[in-house]
């Protein structure tokens, strides 16, 4: 949910550049914007540090194009001038603010990590749509020069404020664009994924923001390879014994709320994000480290209102805010053939703000605009997911570590198994595994290659043939587990790979390269219920069936398909002790225990991944 002001790579959102027309560098050319920072008065009377920047030799009047963060805000010219970032935007021409949220550097109040909305029979009861309205308020009526109509615009957090502004959105307020906002953070954003916490980055992002107002505060690791730390530290409870000491309100929500309760659920888009007025444009990145399902989540709870056609999606081969910076023409290792960044924001999202704010150009032609890896183009349809000419097939495990279309024939116990050891949990990435926070490893971890991992006796591989056609996928890829464990409590992971040919004349050191298309993690103890968890029978067989999202992308000819499954991802998602405790978070050392796990794959419990074919 970080705002890329933070991130180890340039700032997304202030390393804005004032299309750079063969001018004198920044540090010699004049001033293209006046900048002002005011403080700007909330219904309850908190002000809040707001940096306005209106471009001085405009027209006529302009429309404002606001963005709302814990982050920061920039202080002068220079920091929104670098990197090409806002060059379409700034070409038509808007007056650009940005504003801190409560309680974040100068300005003033207590922030509140995701406020809840307000309860709507408290006349005096504030949240970040209350806010947003008052700052659309107040600037349409004191900033000079501006045509009264504002846009709100943002990635992560900022993405989040964005969203929430379209609760109660001023009439001013004609356009919004929503970039990987979180909308569930008990169910698949940054903290948590269907309930199993997500330990490096909730426990680093806490100290990020809660360490100090004044600053972003890294946490001090004493040790290189955090996952050898992480181990160190043990048992969950013991973060707030040695480091926390109770002063992080975030911790300590995790701790007493380790269950997707009424603060969790009050805090999640389903509860309350229920119509579409102003027009929004919702942005992902397939190798989004940090909040994948959010936008997409966001799409579908709009579309279930959206009368109006008010409601688009785009995604494409990008990291968190990928998007927002730099040419998009390659990701880690991965190439795509074309500058998918600099696409999105000249072609997408410079065009879409122009409709709505400027009355230029046209709508979208299409609601949903994605790009597909693999063939590396861009694809347009209806809907997302879409619906026409898409097939589910299920890709089936069998004897011999292999994958199939065809079911499985084997009757009684068939399966393959592993002992899962929290003492010896499977690293996320390959050691030393650096901080989340700075970086840089952190944004790009998803493409790394998984061969890292396929030597472990606690990773189970699954693996077709070479594909002799192209398989297309295109929509919600699902894992259907038939899982057993001797314990009472266990997690899963699922990986859905593309395994590059060995002989791979495009780049040779992307020969036998094995590439995660779409992954994710499932907690047992809520296979029935997020709410009410309850132990697991040890040696029962479950049906564990989850989302490992949507996708678009093309297994090419001379590919395969490969389907990893295993129990830990240290330290991205905490241990599960693998035998049922109330909270884990109060969880001791001695609770830990080794587990046997068992996939099955016979005629009774035909374990799969179920893929959206694409139709030939």
């Amino acid at each position: 949910m970080r705002n890329v002001l933070v991130l180890a790579t340039a700032s997304i959102f202030f390393s804005v550049s004032l299309a750079q027309q063969q001018q004198p560098s920044a540090s010699t050319k004049p001033p293209i914007f006046e900048h002002q920072e005011v403080m700007i008065p909330m219904r309850d009377g908190i002000k809040l540090q707001t940096a306005i920047f209106t471009p001085k030799r405009a027209m006529g009047p302009l429309p404002i194009l606001m963005t709302r963060t814990p982050y920061g805000v920039p202080e002068n010219e220079k920091a929104i001038m670098e990197g090409g970032n806002y060059d379409d935007l700034i070409a038509d021409g808007y007056i650009f603010v940005f504003q801190n949220l409560r309680g974040r550097f100068k300005s003033e109040g207590k922030f509140v990590m995701q406020r809840a909305p307000r309860h709507r029979n408290d006349p005096k009861a504030i949240d970040e749509a209350t806010d947003a309205y008052d700052t659309v308020e107040w600037l349409v009526n004191n900033v000079r020069n501006n045509n009264g109509k504002v846009g709100i615009r943002g990635v992560s957090y900022a993405g989040w404020t964005t969203a929430m502004a379209l609760l109660d959105p001023h009439p001013a307020l004609k356009a919004a664009s929503e970039q990987a906002s979180p909308a569930d953070m008990f169910l698949g954003d940054d903290f948590h994924h269907n309930g199993a916490f997500r330990l490096s980055y909730g426990f680093e992002y806490a100290a990020l923001l809660e360490t100090s107002k004044e600053e972003n505060t890294n946490f001090k690791f004493d040790t290189y390879d955090t996952y050898e730390w992480y181990l160190r530290l043990g048992a969950l409870s013991n973060a707030n014994a040695r480091y926390f000491h109770g002063e992080l309100p975030t911790w300590n929500d995790f701790v007493d709320h380790p269950n997707r309760d009424a603060f969790w659920e009050k805090q999640a888009f389903a509860t309350f994000l229920t119509k579409t007025t102003v027009p929004n444009l919702n942005v992902a990145g397939w190798w989004d480290q940090e909040d994948f399902y959010g936008p997409q989540k966001v799409y579908e709870l709009l579309e279930k209102n959206d009368a109006q056609h008010l409601n688009y999606f785009v995604a494409g081969p990008w990291n968190h805010g990928g998007w927002a910076h730099g040419p998009g023409n390659k990701l880690g290792p991965v190439s795509f053939n074309s500058d998918t960044s600099k696409y999105f924001r000249s072609k997408i999202e410079a065009p879409w703000f122009a409709y709505w704010l400027h009355g230029k150009g046209s709508r979208p032609a299409s609601e949903a605009v994605v790009f597909e890896t693999g063939s590396n183009q861009w694809r347009s349809f209806a809907e997302w997911p879409p619906q026409t000419d898409v097939t589910p097939k299920k890709l089936y495990f069998h004897a011999g570590r292999s994958l199939s279309f065809d079911a499985p024939t084997d009757a009684g116990q068939a399966f393959d198994a592993y002992i899962s050891d929290p003492a010896n949990p499977v690293p996320y990435r390959p050691r030393p595994v650096t901080p989340t926070y700075p970086g840089p490893e952190w944004p790009v971890w998803l493409l790394q290659d998984q061969r890292f991992v396929d030597h472990r006796p606690d990773v189970l591989t699954w693996e077709t043939g070479v594909l002799d056609q192209d398989v297309v996928v295109a929509g919600d890829i699902v894992a259907d587990l038939f899982a057993s464990t001797s314990g009472s409590d266990s997690d899963w992971v699922v990986k859905l790979i593309d395994v590059y040919p060995e002989t791979y004349p495009q780049d040779e050191k992307m020969g036998g390269y094995e590439l995660i298309v779409a992954d994710e993690v499932f907690r047992g103890r809520f296979l029935h219920s997020f709410e009410r968890p309850e132990p697991l029978k040890p040696d029962g067989v479950n049906e564990v069936k989850f989302s490992l999202r949507t996708n678009d992308h093309a297994f090419l000819k001379g590919h395969r398909i490969m389907v990893q499954v295993q129990s830990t991802w240290f330290p991205l998602i905490d241990r599960n002790p693998q035998q049922y405790v109330d909270n884990i978070f109060k969880a001791q050392d001695s609770d830990y225990i080794k587990a046997t796990q068992r996939i099955f794959r016979s005629k009774e419990a035909p374990s799969s991944v179920i893929l959206p074919v694409v139709a030939p």
